[in-house]
């Protein structure tokens, strides 16, 4: 992921003039999930449930020695000695009874209450799970914080959004609940639970020192010789005071450690670092280890170890409480966003079809103040859609697609007049919504989503969803030309041209279908000619909107209408000739001439437009240099190929690119050597036998040398090669010009074995070799003649 928030897919990049297999295509993201990229990261919240185990252990004991000394002080002592005991005895059991009920009693609402607790500290930010447990200093802090916020109660539950003021909720906040009249600060629920937890500790001691003075004393009264309604009542005394001793040690015993791992060895700082929840994770951490301690309690002492993190924050995630889901999405949105727990988290999000459902329907909250948690479900929606396996189930989720449509602030305002097109309007960025980030989420989710062919179909179909995704792909001069432009507004027109040459390049009828509907959006092409023309500090923008271009020419009404649009072959040609470019950005050179290929091809209209640019010269020219000479070649044989018989004279220039053709044919390979065969055919259709032979012998090569190179081609591809699909089609053309040009020629193929060779390609023909350019593996733009037809052609020839 880059630092600007987008995701670079390794798609290889394949020219359209060659059949494209989807077995070949490869993405590092559809990687089976089941092959982790390294060891597996142990899950640190395996510290907190284990803590939390042992605590329960602790606490348990402690409740079942309190217990049994509740049953022994109310059914032995008071029950069967309540008359004979002493008067201290009576009111040191009564007392510790009434210390240890309260005890008790305090301690099974102190959760409760620290889960209400819980959101005065995602407000405030300033109170560590430290603060609210131990110190001296806790309290004068506190103090402070209880008389800053009386001016607050009533306040939503949820943080500040940048300096956005909170609206009034309709609703109370429970930490902020005055539970009495006159005296708020107090009672306020969110102090309750410190003062439940000073109660414990207080009564907890109290019982110590009264166990303490009776059993060291041991003081219990005199016993009367022969009195036996008292002689059992020492020792009841003081297996109660020992219960009562060992039940408050072990409670303190259980707060001690607390303490330790608390506020000595940092174990929710050091939880919070581990899972990378950054800054306001310590909340989140603190809210799980309260639920994971609670379910220790309530239930098996075992319950709390069956949770983790992710878990955890997908219950919060479906919670109706705002900060519950809050909490939830931080969770998700870290761990989702983590190299070290994304592989797991995102595959439990995407097992879970509710919770995916309240994240898409999260995506249409516009609220200020929920931006947020709005920004973290996009987030996880764009890491969740990256996935292969969870792609379709998103955009299967009903009114996916303009829950993300909605993302995309942008809009044109309604007008009543039917010749005019309404004003556009982008929501930009202000002090208390931040409309580009959403703007780039939502391009980079319908990016991700993009690469499923069928999730294409859907994004054409949502209603006003194309028009929003072209309008992002406006890019005005002053923006293009700014070298101090801000990122997020060239990374927004990055993405949007990166979409719309996903969709653009889709296959079958749902890409034709797609190609009209962009092609006859009046927008398109002109911001693809704007950024041609002012884009030249950002190469990558102008290669993406050539490739829009080129993906759109497969259609033949786009093509006229990019042709007829003025400046864009203009601007095509003028990159495609343009020198002295960076190393880097020459695949914009190869990209723009494959663009004008695709324009000439069945078009001659387009074809008259690139001859009035007086372009043939350099274009014969660039037949010498490597890097642009395959697509020169394309365009050349185009022209020669869809020029009407009225551009004779404007096409004449190409002849003297013979000799180059020529030495081409013989030294080059592959993808060169085919486009060079192709070429030769219709250079020396514009040529007498005087000018054929002049060529011949400007690039030192007899007929024969040239006949003997188009046999090994034939032997070298018996079958249709992928790379080169058209190279024995235009082996043969060639071959059957030479032969009308000369009657030696005849006689040369004879003899090097042409009828054998042409035998074997009427054999072996496939219909990969019927069609100029390629949409995947559709074949597009069919060949007026048949391979079949050339091949007779040429073997009627041999035989007059």
């Amino acid at each position: 992921m880059n630092g600007d928030g987008s995701i670079r897919l390794q798609i290889p990049e394949r020219s359209f003039f060659e059949p494209q297999s989807s077995i070949e295509t490869g993405d590092s993201n559809l990687a089976s999930p089941s092959s982790p990229a390294g060891s597996p990261a142990r899950a640190p919240e395996k510290k907190l449930t284990l803590f939390a185990l042992r605590l329960a252990i602790l606490e348990k004991a402690a409740t079942g020695l309190g217990t049994l000394g509740f049953i022994w002080a109310t059914v032995v002592l008071l029950g069967g000695f309540a008359i004979t005991l002493d008067k201290t005895d009576f009111w040191f059991i009564t007392v510790i009874l009434l210390i240890e009920g309260t005890r008790i009693f305090s301690r099974s609402h102190e959760l409760e209450w620290q889960h209400q607790a819980t959101w005065s500290i995602t407000e405030a930010g300033i109170y560590s799970f430290r603060a609210l447990k131990s110190t001296s200093d806790f309290m004068i802090r506190s103090i402070k914080s209880i008389f800053c916020q009386t001016q607050r109660n009533r306040e939503i539950a949820r943080p500040r959004i940048g300096n956005c003021p909170q609206m009034q909720s309709r609703k109370w906040r429970t930490s902020d609940v005055p539970l009495l009249p006159y005296v708020q600060w107090v009672f306020l629920s969110r102090n309750i639970s410190k003062l439940l937890y000073w109660l414990q500790l207080l009564s907890a001691t109290a019982c110590v020192v009264l166990s303490l003075m009776k059993l060291i004393k041991h003081n219990y009264g005199e016993v009367a010789k022969g009195d036996t309604d008292k002689r059992n009542r020492q020792s009841a005394l003081t297996i109660f005071y020992s219960l009562a001793l060992a039940e408050a040690l072990l409670f303190l015993a259980e707060k001690a450690y607390w303490e330790w791992k608390v506020s000595w060895c940092d174990l929710l700082e050091t939880v919070n670092r581990e899972c990378e929840l950054g800054c306001s994770g310590l909340v989140s951490v603190r809210r799980f280890f309260y639920d994971a301690y609670s379910k220790c309690i309530n239930g098996s002492i075992f319950d709390g170890l069956k949770m983790d993190m992710v878990s955890f924050a997908l219950e919060l995630v479906l919670s109706n409480s705002s900060d519950e889901q809050l909490i939830g999405a931080r969770i998700l949105r870290q761990f989702a966003m983590s190299a070290r727990f994304s592989e797991d988290t995102l595959q439990k999000i995407g097992l879970s079809l509710t919770v995916m459902e309240r994240l898409v329907e999260i995506l249409n909250w516009n609220d200020p103040q929920e931006e947020e948690i709005r920004k973290a479900a996009a987030e996880i929606i764009s890491k969740l859609a990256g996935k292969q396996q969870n792609c379709l189930r998103v955009a299967g989720i009903p009114g996916a697609m303009e829950s993300i449509s909605s993302l995309l602030h942008i809009n044109r305002t309604p007008n009543s007049s039917a010749d005019e097109i309404c004003e556009k309007k982008i929501a930009f960025d202000h002090m208390n919504y931040g409309f580009s980030t959403f703007n780039n989420l939502g391009l980079l989710i319908l990016k991700q989503l993009a690469r499923n062919h069928d999730n294409c179909g859907k994004i054409g179909n949502t209603r006003g969803l194309l028009p929003k995704i072209i309008d992002f792909t406006h890019a005005e001069a002053r923006l293009l030309k700014n070298e101090t432009a801000a990122s997020s507004q060239i990374n927004t027109v990055k993405l949007s041209l990166q979409l719309v040459k996903m969709l653009a390049r889709t296959t079958g009828n749902t890409g034709k279908q797609l190609r009209k509907e962009i092609s006859e959006i009046v927008f398109t092409i002109s911001n693809m000619r704007d950024i041609l023309r002012h884009g030249e500090k950002h190469p990558n923008l102008q290669k993406l909107s050539i490739k829009i271009l080129t993906h759109l020419a497969y259609e033949e009404d786009a093509r006229e209408r990019i042709g007829g649009t003025g400046g864009v072959l203009k601007e095509l040609f003028n990159i495609f000739f343009k020198e002295g470019m960076a190393e880097n950005q020459k695949h914009v050179r190869i990209a723009a001439g494959e663009a004008v290929g695709m324009l000439a091809l069945e078009n001659e209209g387009n074809c008259r437009r690139i001859l009035r640019l007086q372009v043939m010269e350099k274009l014969v020219g660039a037949l010498e240099l490597p890097l642009i000479r395959v697509g020169a070649a394309r365009i050349l044989r185009n022209l020669c190929t869809y020029s009407e018989g009225d551009c004779f004279d404007q096409l004449k220039g190409v002849t003297a690119a013979g000799s180059t053709v020529l030495k081409a044919i013989l030294s080059e390979k592959n993808k060169t050597q085919e486009v060079m065969v192709g070429l030769a055919s219709h250079v020396f259709r514009f040529m007498t036998s005087i000018e054929a032979n002049t060529a011949f012998e400007k690039a030192g090569i007899k007929e024969a040398d040239l006949a003997n190179a188009l046999i090994q081609i034939l032997k070298k591809h018996p079958y249709p090669p992928i790379k080169t699909p058209r190279i024995r089609r235009f082996v043969i053309e060639l071959a059957i010009w030479m032969m009308r040009d000369k009657q030696t020629n005849i006689q040369i193929f004879k003899t090097i074995g042409l009828e054998t060779e042409l035998e074997g390609v009427i054999e072996s023909t496939g219909e990969v070799e019927s069609f100029n350019v390629f949409s995947g593996t559709v074949g597009l733009s069919r060949h007026g003649t048949t391979i079949h037809s050339l091949v007779e052609t040429a073997m009627k020839l041999m035989i007059d």
